[in-house]
């Protein structure tokens, strides 16, 4: 009998904990288990395996990810929306950077796949922020794609200790929006608005 008050969603959120922790590769269902002061095979009650434990925690960091961004971009459009999410993406890494992981190399398995729900929303709330942009359409997927790349990927190397230098990396990172929104500005139809003319 599943131990009261623990369902599939608290099993998730210790993981998710434990993983902003240690790291998501460090999460064992023993360390789940003792976390939560239960024996280990009571958690296959609520999860099937350590793989479905990890498509459900990336589920919820995708969620929760989609959220803080539709919040942050409220009544934003342009550089203000552009800065809110990048500094909204760089915030939940930081803060969640074992939940996040989850989310990498991870495939859905088709439309209604609980992670490309959670997923489209957050690809919803980039696609939000390039409508203060001049892009076409066909450039929109490809600046989506920058975006999660430099915001995120800026925010996977400081949760990582990786910047050493003495600049502050507060500045650098408001670097990149100011760079990132002056390239968006420039680009029409994917080509420079310098040699587009």
């Amino acid at each position: 009998m599943p131990r009261a008050g623990l369902d599939p969603a608290a099993v998730v959120a210790a993981a998710a904990g434990l993983a902003d922790e240690i790291g998501l590769a460090n999460v064992t269902m023993g360390l789940l288990a003792e976390r939560l002061g239960v024996r280990a095979p009571s958690l296959y009650k609520h999860v099937t395996s350590q793989a479905d434990l990890n498509r459900r925690i990336a589920v919820l960091a995708l969620t929760e990810l989609g959220d803080e961004l539709r919040d942050a971009l409220q009544g934003r459009s342009g550089r203000d929306a552009l800065a809110a999410a990048a500094r909204t993406m760089r915030a939940f890494v930081v803060e969640h950077p074992g939940r996040y992981s989850a989310t990498i190399r991870l495939n859905a398995d088709g439309p209604e796949d609980p992670i490309a729900v959670a997923g489209t929303r957050v690809l919803g709330s980039l696609a939000a922020v390039l409508t203060g942009y001049p892009l076409g359409p066909a450039d929109t997927v490809h600046a989506m794609r920058m975006m999660r790349s430099l915001f995120i990927g800026f925010a996977v190397i400081e949760s990582a200790g990786g910047f050493e230098m003495d600049t502050s990396v507060d500045d650098s990172f408001e670097w990149l929006i100011a760079f990132v929104d002056r390239g968006l500005q420039a680009t029409v139809n994917g080509r420079d608005s310098a040699t587009a003319r």
